[in-house]
């Protein structure tokens, strides 16, 4: 059975730091681009980072860019999304990916929650 398990999320104060994981099993997803989509209460889900299968690559939001980093190791098929700086507005459930998005996986998602 395949399967992608996040972990890390939980409540922070805006402007600090959370490390989220995704752990993939049942497959080898090294050779897969993986990534990050969230999705925030009555907003529509969206893109926030991707890392290519050998991390020679990466892409953000740019909403994100220069306070997420997203970094993977393949030895132990996970991949990781570093967040700096957090904002009110970075509230949401964050998901994993893994593959083309013909052929994706996904995790159950995490709750990343923002307070002022």
């Amino acid at each position: 059975q395949v399967q992608l398990v996040e972990s890390g999320g939980g409540l922070v104060q805006a402007g600090g730091s959370l490390r989220l994981s995704c752990a993939g099993s049942g497959r080898t997803f090294s050779t897969y681009e993986m990534g990050w989509y969230r999705q925030a209460p009555g907003k529509e889900r969206e893109f926030v980072a991707a890392i290519s299968w050998n991390g020679g690559s990466t892409y953000y939001a740019d909403s994100v860019k220069g306070r997420f980093t997203i970094s993977r190791d393949n030895a132990k098929f996970t991949v990781y999304l570093q967040m700096n700086s957090l904002k009110l507005d970075d509230t949401a459930i964050y998901h994993c990916y893994a593959g083309p998005s013909a052929v994706r996986y996904w995790g159950q998602g995490t709750q990343v929650t923002v307070s002022s």
